[in-house]
């Protein structure tokens, strides 16, 4: 007698397809750029429009910028978004 749990089921995705679908982590260069800059983290959320808590939240990567917030950085460090933010691969 057999169940279903002894029914090996083909999920239909070879190990690469798997690999797309793990989200990468999102590295950022923030805290670099800001303090090749000279600036504090309240100077920049200053320029950037928002908290100093976020600033250091993006910092830590305990938070991703929406893409308005990344492009906002890319306009202040004079740099591509892709010099700032690029994804990690697993």
């Amino acid at each position: 007698m057999s169940s279903q749990l002894d029914i090996n089921i083909n999920s239909g995705y070879s190990g690469m397809e798997s690999q797309l679908y793990m989200t990468p982590a999102i590295i950022n260069r923030v805290k670099e750029l800001r303090m090749a800059s000279g600036w504090t983290q309240e100077q920049l959320a200053h320029a950037a429009g928002v908290s100093r808590q976020s600033i250091n939240s993006i910092e830590r990567n305990r938070y991703v910028p929406s893409l308005e917030l990344a492009l906002t950085f890319a306009r202040i460090f004079c740099c591509p978004t892709d010099q700032i933010f690029h994804l990690e691969r697993p």
